[in-house]
């Protein structure tokens, strides 16, 4: 057998994620070469180092921060799409400073959807994801173990640690 590319990877993990996506429910989409991967297979455009919104598979906004988010997803169900920072194995506190701790609380741990190919994770050598939101309560709340999505339908369990 061949081995996969990393587009391939990364399409495979948007395909799934694409699938399992809910009507009116908002997406938050993080910022990452693994989260562009799941606006392009949803034929959206993107803010690479950006956040962005998407509701019923169409692109709401692009480059969005803490309290506009909040503003447009109001008091319906949301989900939060993010990937690990590579190489620092953040998951929150570094490079995605749009997802305030308001944000976070509002979606809730059990919202958020994070997608790492398995090399991103085989490099953290077994080290947790890291949080750190500058909100030690809210750190330890997204602490514990989560399902990382690592292709179609292939996931991971993966602790995460305040950082």
């Amino acid at each position: 057998g061949s081995v996969a590319s990393e587009e391939e990877i990364f399409a495979a993990i948007a395909a799934g994620v694409a699938d399992e996506m809910e009507k009116d429910t908002y997406y938050i989409v993080g910022a990452g070469t693994t989260t562009r991967a799941l606006m392009r297979e949803l034929e959206l455009d993107n803010t690479l180092i950006g956040v962005d919104l998407v509701y019923n598979y169409e692109l709401v906004a692009n480059d969005v921060y803490g309290s506009q988010i909040l503003d447009y997803i109001g008091d319906k169900p949301a989900k939060l799409v993010v990937t690990v920072t590579g190489g620092q194995g953040f998951l929150f506190g570094r490079g995605n400073q749009q997802l305030t701790p308001e944000v976070l609380r509002r979606v809730g741990k059990e919202n958020i959807m994070i997608l790492a190919t398995k090399e991103k994770i085989m490099n953290l050598k077994g080290q947790p994801l890291l949080v750190d939101t500058g909100d030690a309560e809210l750190d330890e709340y997204l602490s514990g173990y989560h399902f990382i999505i690592c292709g179609y339908n292939e996931t991971y369990v993966y602790k995460v640690s305040p950082g």
